[in-house]
Parts: structure tokens; sequence; C-alpha cells
């Protein structure tokens, strides 16, 4: 499925990549998906702990890496917020197991490495894909699918 809209923003820095996640933090719903894509190091969770920061109002926030426990829940002011780490699955069927149904239900779902959902993995969802360009710089190209697509285009403006 080809995005109607994708967004290419650069960042210089990870407070630049926390400025990503505060504007994209007000657009989410309830059963969103937000797929997180790069190579290790990337700065997949640095966005992802962001978010959770921005969301919860605090700064401060402990936000783990999901990393060996493969998910990580908050139920935040605005909505429940699901972080998995998929890395380590070796079979899409196993993230049943982790309350894929019941997040997609009713909370909305941050995913690291989304390609290991297979056929699972909505079509309804954005994409944001970290490349490193530099020792401290990247780039974050943001696709939005489905109901994301105007969503993006909005980040446009």
């Amino acid at each position: 499925m080809t995005p109607s809209t994708t967004l290419t923003i650069p960042l210089e820095d990870e407070a630049a990549t926390a400025a990503l996640a505060a504007r994209l933090a007000p657009l989410l719903r309830p059963r969103d998906m937000v797929a997180l894509r790069g190579d290790l190091g990337a700065g997949k969770t640095a966005f992802a702990r962001a978010l959770v920061r921005f969301l919860s109002g605090d700064p401060e926030e402990e936000v783990p890496s999901p990393t060996f426990t493969l998910v990580q829940t908050y139920a935040l002011p605005s909505l429940e917020l699901w972080h998995f780490d998929l890395y380590r699955l070796t079979a899409p069927e196993e993230v049943m197991e982790l309350g894929w149904e019941e997040v997609r239900a009713e909370a909305c779902a941050l995913v690291e490495w989304p390609d290991r959902l297979g056929s699972l993995l909505p079509a309804d969802r954005l994409d944001i894909t970290l490349r490193t360009t530099g020792p401290t710089s990247r780039v974050a190209e943001l696709a939005g699918f489905g109901s994301w697509v105007e969503r993006v285009r909005g980040l446009q403006e």
C-alpha cells in the first residue's frame, strides 16, 4: 500500500526528535498504530520516550525500553499507549501473547520493528522511518496510511 502523504523532517539532535514527538502527540487517538522503523541506534526508543513524556506531562517520566519486556504500557491522561519492541519475535503470531488484540481495540500502539507483524501490520497507520545522518543528526520520514493521510498533511502546514 502506497501512502498518499509523506513528509521528510531533518532532526539536528535529540531535542529535535523530542520536538517532533511533541508535534505528533496531539494527533494520536485510541486504536492508532505508529510504526517506528530504522536501524539499531537510529533513535526509535528516543522518539518513543519523548512521546510518552510529552503525553504524560512529565519530562522526567521513567520510560524504559521494552527491548527485554517486549511491551510497556502507559495510562496517559489523553489515551492509553502500548510501546512494543518486536525485535526478538520469531513469528507474527507471538504478538498475540502480548495483548495485541486488546491494544488494537482500545489503545494506541507504538511499535518498534513493525515488520515482525507480517500480515498483522494494520493498513491504517503512521510509519516513521528514522535514519542517522551524522553523529547526532537524523532524518525522519513520515508516511501516512488510511486515516493518517490527512493528519500527516496537516503537519506540512
